[in-house]
């Protein structure tokens, strides 16, 4: 934002922000990088995010996606938790491994009120994507 392309929280921070306002989501994830208009989230895969057929589920997927973009936008706005999804559509690409799902988030373009990029997905251990989400996020107006 005002051609600033620096981050303002790193990885412990995002980290330790999300413990106090969205720690659900902390239970399943872990930030693994935070640089400049990126970051890379893991979905610690259990039971719960398994579907019939034995691969990880689309909604687990969807959720990694969203939670990764979410990381990679709050650390370059700060501490702004109201900093919402507008919209995230996803293509499952392949049957992703039964195992970690790893989320690669990039912001394309960071304004005053929207956050745009995409979160390209893998399984843990192959080179290649397992799902590709374009997504959108509304940030707050500062002091909101």
């Amino acid at each position: 934002m005002d051609g600033q392309n620096r981050v303002q929280m790193g990885a412990r921070e995002v980290t330790d922000f999300l413990r106090e306002v969205f720690p659900l989501a902390m239970d399943q994830m872990e930030i693994e990088a935070v640089e400049p208009m990126f970051a890379r989230v893991r979905l610690k895969v259990n039971d719960t995010h398994i579907r019939p057929g034995g691969t990880v589920s689309g909604p687990a997927m969807f959720l990694i996606a969203d939670c990764a973009f979410y990381v990679a936008t709050l650390a370059m706005i700060g501490r702004q938790a109201l900093t919402v999804t507008t919209n995230l559509s996803i293509n499952f690409m392949r049957k992703p491994a039964q195992g970690d799902v790893i989320a690669e988030a990039r912001i394309l373009k960071l304004g005053r009120t929207l956050s745009v990029g995409d979160a390209t997905l893998y399984s843990v251990g192959d080179d290649r994507p397992v799902a590709h989400a374009s997504v959108t996020y509304s940030i707050p107006p500062r002091g909101a």
